[in-house]
């Protein structure tokens, strides 16, 4: 499981090391702690939907997966849009000249930095939109 944290302005995604998922139980106490240790005010979930936008089957179990979290977590969490994350990630890493399996060690951590770069980016977008609103 990728997993990246944004910097203390909430402008740039860092990545963190990938969490081998073992247990659900055990996966949820983990991230809770990196919750707690980071000092996290919301997680985001990635949402594998269809490139028509619709829903999967991968995208139902992120969502009990999200739901779960919730329950465990004392932030909120959100899911947010994972298209093409993980096919961007593995492009970047094999024009970096990564080898395969390197790759395959990588793509989820960049897949997570992606991701919640793209909801740093949104969020920025948001807020530069309602500014000039007001003005």
């Amino acid at each position: 499981m990728g997993l990246a944290v944004s910097d203390a302005l909430g402008m740039t995604a860092q990545g963190l090391p990938t969490l081998q998922r073992t247990r659900i139980a055990d996966d949820l106490e983990r991230l809770r702690l990196l919750v707690e240790e980071y000092s996290v005010g919301k997680v985001l979930v990635g949402n594998p939907i269809s490139h028509s936008g619709g829903e999967t089957f991968m995208s139902q179990l992120a969502a009990e997966f999200a739901e779960k979290l919730r329950k465990r977590l004392p932030c909120p969490v959100e899911m947010h849009d994972e298209r093409m994350t993980s096919v961007v990630a593995n492009r970047t890493l094999r024009e970096a000249g990564l080898s395969i399996g390197k790759r395959q060690r990588a793509v989820d951590r960049v897949a997570a930095v992606l991701l919640l770069q793209s909801y740093l980016d949104y969020l920025e977008n948001e807020h530069s939109r309602e500014n000039r609103t007001a003005e």
